[in-house]
């Protein structure tokens, strides 16, 4: 085993033994991951055949009620499912060009495939760590075929729109004459800050990304939505690109058992997030941002290297059964680190004096300067 796959597995084992957890679930094991597949289950439904009936069916349809979408495709991959969405909006415009942040999914995390796969090209509509403005969005010096806007902008600290700012956004990309394609992975979510349901935000584009992974706890897909011909179009695409996978049913019976269960809790996660956040924002040196959080997830600073606070996270883990924050990375400012906060069920158990609590604990285990 090398030494990256002995800390994965230490970390996850790590994980699972904890009775507390801030940030993030206790990650469950395969045995009750298929436990949970069988408590999805309603009747004896046959099994989906390369993307057609099933429980794919079920979760299709089920995707197209709460997006008020005329139809829906389910994909193995969101990646996959946005380089076909976008094509499609340049082949119906004939514009090569896709609006997108420099912090988007496609151009951080996706090595380029927008460009080498789907022979796009990306013009960037903002440098500013949120989503663009309708002002940025008019002013474009080149004419784009899709505006795409992730929401939340993950990489920016999981930041969303105002409403006011989403709509108008929309109506100037309509101006130029752009299609809209909403990166939805944590869409889910955003309805709280939004202030409007999941279908009276999707109505507001052309074509909509959702996960079933991110914040639904699902093991893996996507699903893409829109009219009737973005959907007929997808699905050939989606056999191009290898996405027909022979049965799937696994993943749909997954995404069901989150639709059920874990989205109706987001909005609860969403408003206790703002009270871990507040917590966090007192500690030592501490930064937190957006502040309050536009959603279940923002983003943390503390003035210490990312090795060591990873080290005593694990170690209050180990030791008392106990986790803080994990996953933190160095930035650009010598001995300040960043971590990416999830509040999800197992820190609706702690108030804000028990996260300052947890938080001091971790702190003490860090070494003295």
């Amino acid at each position: 085993m090398t030494d990256e796959r002995a800390e994965l597995a230490r970390r996850f084992a790590a994980q699972r033994g904890c009775g507390t957890m801030l940030s993030g679930i206790r990650p469950p094991s395969v045995r009750e991951q298929l436990a949970v597949l069988g408590e999805s289950l309603t009747g004896d439904p046959v099994p989906d055949f390369y993307g057609e009936g099933g429980p794919v069916e079920e979760l299709e349809g089920r995707v197209a009620e709460l997006l008020g979408a005329e139809a829906v495709a389910f994909f193995p991959t969101g990646t996959m499912a946005q380089q076909i969405a976008l094509r499609y909006g340049a082949e119906l415009t004939g514009r090569d060009g896709v609006g997108l942040h420099p912090l988007s999914h496609p151009v951080l995390h996706e090595r380029d495939a927008l460009v080498l796969l789907a022979g796009l090209r990306t013009v960037r509509t903002t440098d500013a760590p949120r989503n663009p403005t309708a002002g940025e969005v008019a002013a474009l010096d080149e004419p784009i075929g899709t505006l795409m806007l992730e929401l939340p902008l993950r990489d920016a600290g999981f930041v969303l729109p105002t409403w006011d700012e989403l709509t108008a956004v929309v109506a100037a990309a309509r101006a130029r004459g752009a299609r809209v394609h909403l990166d939805g992975a944590r869409l889910w979510e955003s309805t709280v800050h939004l202030g409007h349901p999941l279908a009276e935000i999707a109505a507001l584009a052309d074509s909509t990304y959702v996960s079933f992974y991110k914040s639904l706890k699902g093991h893996s897909g996507a699903a893409l939505a829109g009219d009737a011909e973005l959907v007929r179009y997808a699905r050939a695409w989606r056999h191009r690109h290898g996405g027909n996978l022979f049965q799937q049913w696994p993943a749909a019976l997954a995404a069901l058992a989150g639709l059920a269960h874990e989205l109706p809790r987001l909005p609860d996660y969403v408003a206790h997030a703002k009270v871990v956040a507040a917590a966090l924002a007192t500690l030592p040196g501490a930064r937190v941002h957006p502040e309050p959080p536009h959603t279940h997830q923002f983003r943390l600073w503390l003035p210490h290297p990312a090795e060591a606070l990873n080290e005593a996270n694990l170690a209050l883990a180990e030791e008392e059964r106990a986790w803080f924050v994990g996953g933190w990375r160095d930035t650009e400012v010598p001995g300040v680190a960043l971590a990416e906060v999830t509040v999800a069920g197992p820190a609706l158990e702690l108030d804000a004096d028990r996260v300052v609590d947890l938080a001091d604990r971790f702190l003490r285990r860090l070494p003295q300067s």
